[in-house]
Formats: C-alpha cells, structure tokens, sequence
C-alpha cells in the first residue's frame, strides 16, 4: 500500500505523519488473555485518570486540534481513542468482537492515537490518500450508518472514504475472513514513542492473531 496527502494535511496538521502497518494474519475469535489485558488496562486507566483529563491527553488533543483546524467539532465527532477512554472512565465495557478489532482497540488506548484498522483486500488499489470530508460525501460508519465527513481527516482510495479518526467504513472493515491486515496509526501530536508502538503492535498482532511478514512504514505531508 502506498500513501499520498493532499497539501491542506500539512497546512492544518503539521505535526501529523503516519505509521502504517501491514500483516498476514489470521481472524479469530477473542482468547480470554487478550481480553483480560484489555480489562486491566480499563481498570487500570479508570483508577488513574478523571473524566476532564481525557481530551488533554497529547496523541488526543492533537487529533482534536486538527478536527478544529479542519472547521470540525471534536465534542460532536470525538476521535475514537477518546471515545474508548471515555468508557473507561465510565467503567463501561467494550464490546468483545473479534481478536483483530480488540487488539487495535487495545493498542488505540494504550498508545494514545485513533487508529484505522482495514482488511486490505477490500481497499480498492494500492494507494490511499489523506485529505478531508467535502459536504454530502457518502460515508457509512461502523456500526453508525451515514456519517458526517465534511471537515474530518479522511483517507480515500479509489472508490471513496474508508477512514477517519472518528470511525472506519463498513465497506473495509475487519471481518472473520480477513487475511491482510492492514493499520494506520494516526500520529498529530506525539504521545508514546514510535518504537514502542511498533514493539507493542508486533507483540499484540504476533499473539492474537498468528501475524506473519508484518511490515512499518513511517510518512509524513
């Protein structure tokens, strides 16, 4: 997969660069291991953060300054990682799905930065490119039906948006079949260190989901 920017990413973002992420693997079911750690790190985060610090944290508050930049409310469209620590410090828990969805929400959290998660068979052609949300744009969310996009961060490939800090689409979503992975990591302001990130998500995608010839590649506008 190759990546492109349109010139307003740099204009408006310019701390923004990427981490994408690429892997064979295998689409199972949640273990009980991975989902043991996904319940420590929530109560752990529970017992150490309130809900006013949530937006402060950078890897979040920078993908909110961004929505700002674009002309987007983060308060109406919250990036994804601020939505899961939100339910943390709810107590509320996540929904337990598939072992490649859980582990990206899992290494969302922990890292600090809102991640695009796709089966990389369904991406049409091999090239996705960062630009925003025009009015009217079609975009069905997961789990959400018709989603806003004017003003978000949105990668498109050939056919259209497949992904926003705020939610994936429907069309390229991880499913039970999938079996190239492929993940975008969202970085507008720095929160953990690029190596750890990647030694995390080879940790998490070697032990729960049998990942071979995981590939990093970093870009920046």
């Amino acid at each position: 997969m190759d990546f492109r920017f349109e010139p307003i990413i740099a204009e408006k973002a310019p701390d923004y660069r990427l981490i994408a992420v690429e892997a064979d693997v295998k689409s199972e079911e949640t273990p009980d291991a991975l989902w043991h750690e996904i319940t420590a790190f929530a109560e752990s985060y529970k017992a150490c953060h309130e809900m006013s610090e949530v937006n402060k944290r950078p890897g979040i508050a920078g993908t909110r300054q961004a929505y700002k930049s674009l002309g987007k409310e983060p308060n109406r469209y919250r990036p994804s990682t601020e939505a899961l620590c939100r339910r943390f410090v709810k107590g509320l828990e996540l929904y337990r799905t598939l072992a490649l969805i859980d582990l990206v929400n899992l290494l969302s959290v922990a890292c600090g930065h809102s991640i695009g998660g796709f089966d990389a068979d369904k991406i049409a052609g091999g090239l996705l490119t960062l630009g925003v949300g025009r009015e009217g744009e079609p975009y069905e969310a997961i789990g959400r039906g018709q989603l806003n996009i004017a003003n978000l961060p949105v990668f498109r490939d050939e056919v259209g948006g497949v992904g926003t800090p705020t939610s994936d689409n429907e069309r390229t979503k991880i499913t039970k079949d999938t079996r190239r992975l492929l993940l975008t990591i969202n970085i507008y302001r720095p929160d953990m260190a690029d190596e750890e990130i990647m030694a995390l998500t080879k940790r998490l995608l070697e032990q729960y989901a049998d990942a071979k010839n995981i590939s990093f590649k970093t870009y920046r506008p």
